[in-house]
């Protein structure tokens, strides 16, 4: 399936998607580093930067990440050889305060994050199928840090390797209209 996009944009957005065919190949190390470097770098509030990480890679890490995983993410996701679960701090550092945009901010550290993976030739596929109480749990978190999302990482894999359901959604989704994403459409979409 060929996506239609209706104005020019970064070659990177456009070749971004969330694959579910993971190859077992591990990671470089540098290339890991390299995506939390691009996501360090993504803006915040007050340049609070919220967002944490807990990366598993390793066997005994990896097995607790999928502990943590709905049944129907765990049966693809298992193959990733990194997991990650993003995390937001819900307070500012100074003062304490309630940080409302805690997880917005955390969302555009994901954002580069990816885009930094697909420059690599890695594929990631963001995942709110888990359980936050487990994931509260299994890493003793402070009541500060929100589970937000687990991102699967790798290198692309075979679809056949998927179960056959998988298998037919193995391709980029298509997108709605761009009028459709503005609640009061502006005269910009309708000017010539």
């Amino acid at each position: 399936m060929t996506r239609d996009f209706q104005h020019e944009i970064l070659p990177l957005i456009a070749t971004r998607w969330s694959p579910r065919a993971f190859a077992p190949t591990p990671v470089a190390k540098g290339d890991l580093l390299a995506l939390f470097e691009a996501a360090r770098y993504a803006p915040s509030c007050y340049n609070e930067q919220p967002w944490r990480f807990i990366l598993a890679t390793t066997p005994e890490e990896l097995s607790t990440m999928h502990s943590i995983l709905f049944a129907s993410n765990l049966l693809w996701a298992k193959s990733a050889p990194v997991l990650l679960l993003l995390l937001a701090k819900k307070s500012f550092t100074q003062g304490g305060k309630d940080n409302y945009w805690h997880m917005f901010d955390t969302g555009t550290a994901w954002g580069y994050l990816s885009l930094e993976a697909e420059r690599r030739g890695l594929i990631t596929h963001g995942m709110g199928g888990f359980s936050k109480k487990k994931a509260q749990e299994s890493y003793s978190l402070p009541d500060d840090l929100a589970p937000v999302a687990v991102v699967a990482i790798g290198h692309r894999g075979s679809s056949e390797d998927l179960p056959e359901d998988l298998r037919e959604r193995e391709q980029p989704g298509q997108r709605q209209p761009l009028e459709s994403l503005f609640y009061l459409p502006p005269s910009v979409l309708t000017a010539n």
